[in-house]
């Protein structure tokens, strides 16, 4: 419904749609702090499950929309193009935090483990867009496997949480400092009002992305940037945006774990959300239609997720210009990463 829009309204739409779901991910990140706070549930918990849910919402809308209308690559773009973009999004956050870095600050191994089945699951993607797919009752084997792994991952993650047996550096700088004042701030609001919150927030987040997604379709024939590069780029960022102010607002209260749970929490949805798309396409399997670009994606995707899990290991609270040196070295990927996604566009 948005073609017969010139390029200024569509421009203003996306913008507006945008706002809307920067303001109600930040309203989100706060209730499910509180929701934390309140239930004990866990950091990683909350961050892998709630606010990746949620934060990948726009995705969700997105996918199902371009799929429906037959735009596969944009459907799969938009997903493996958000896999670098939200591990970037957290290393630039990084700079949010004085005098240690991120990778330094977990206390638990909950993202690491989560991190090293992300790349696992995206070896699994790119391996589909290289030896194809195969159809297995209107659905391409490869993105069942996807789905089932999803569901493992889920599983695991959910199993160790409990495992406390790290040592954040430098007693915790500043995560230690914001838990015990915690301590004695206990929420005020129940479970039922944060739960009522959070879902008011998600809604919101759910009608923008689909605005979101039909805004920039039209958008990708009016700027001739193309459906790969435009869905892997501006619509990969807008769909990142509760990412980003999920993470910005639970770095800024000192839940760094739940800040990095959310993004890889968000990037294992958005991978099971493949299937999503493969039943919601009319064609063949959605892995078989997409090429190079999507393959590329995918690896940028592990590449930057391996450095991740490199600082995670290393626990250096080193900083170059106020940001860990893997986060500088994943935004120096990254950056690159475009580079070679735009020539393959």
């Amino acid at each position: 419904m948005f073609e017969s829009v010139p390029l200024w309204g569509n421009v203003s739409v996306f913008l507006g749609a945008s706002l809307a779901v920067w303001v109600a991910g930040t309203h989100v990140a706060r209730c499910a702090d509180a929701l934390e706070k309140r239930t004990g549930i866990g950091e990683a918990v909350i961050g892998m499950l709630l606010l990746g849910f949620i934060s990948a919402l726009p995705e969700l809308a997105v996918t199902v929309s371009a799929s429906w209308n037959g735009n596969a690559q944009l459907a799969v773009n938009n997903l493996l193009g958000g896999m670098a973009l939200n591990v970037a999004i957290l290393a630039a956050a990084d700079a949010l935090i004085r005098g240690e870095a991120l990778t330094s600050a977990i206390a638990t191994p909950t993202p690491l483990l989560q991190a090293a089945l992300l790349i696992v699951l995206l070896a699994l993607v790119a391996g589909a867009t290289v030896v194809g797919d195969v159809a297995l009752y209107g659905v391409g084997a490869w993105s069942c496997a996807i789905l089932a792994a999803y569901i493992a991952c889920v599983y695991i993650v959910r199993r160790t949480e409990s495992a406390k047996s790290w040592v954040p550096a430098k007693n915790g700088g500043q995560a230690a400092a914001a838990e015990a004042r915690d301590r004695g701030r206990a929420p005020t609001t129940s479970v039922a009002q944060l739960a009522a919150k959070i879902a008011a927030g998600a809604a919101v987040i759910l009608v923008a992305g689909y605005v979101l997604s039909e805004s920039g379709d039209a958008l990708a024939e009016q700027t001739g940037l193309g459906e790969s590069f435009f869905g892997a780029v501006f619509l990969a960022l807008s769909t990142s945006l509760p990412e980003i102010s999920i993470v910005i607002a639970a770095v800024r209260i000192g839940r760094y774990e739940m800040a990095i749970s959310d993004i890889l929490g968000a990037n294992l949805f958005c991978l099971a959300l493949i299937f999503v798309v493969d039943a919601a396409y009319t064609g063949g399997p959605v892995l078989s239609e997409v090429g190079a670009f999507s393959t590329f994606a995918a690896l940028l995707g592990i590449a930057v997720t391996a450095l991740f899990v490199a600082g995670l290991v290393e626990r250096s609270h080193r900083t170059v210009m106020g940001m860990g040196v893997d986060s500088m070295t994943v935004i120096g990927t990254y950056a690159a990463g475009l580079g070679v996604l735009y020539g393959l566009r």
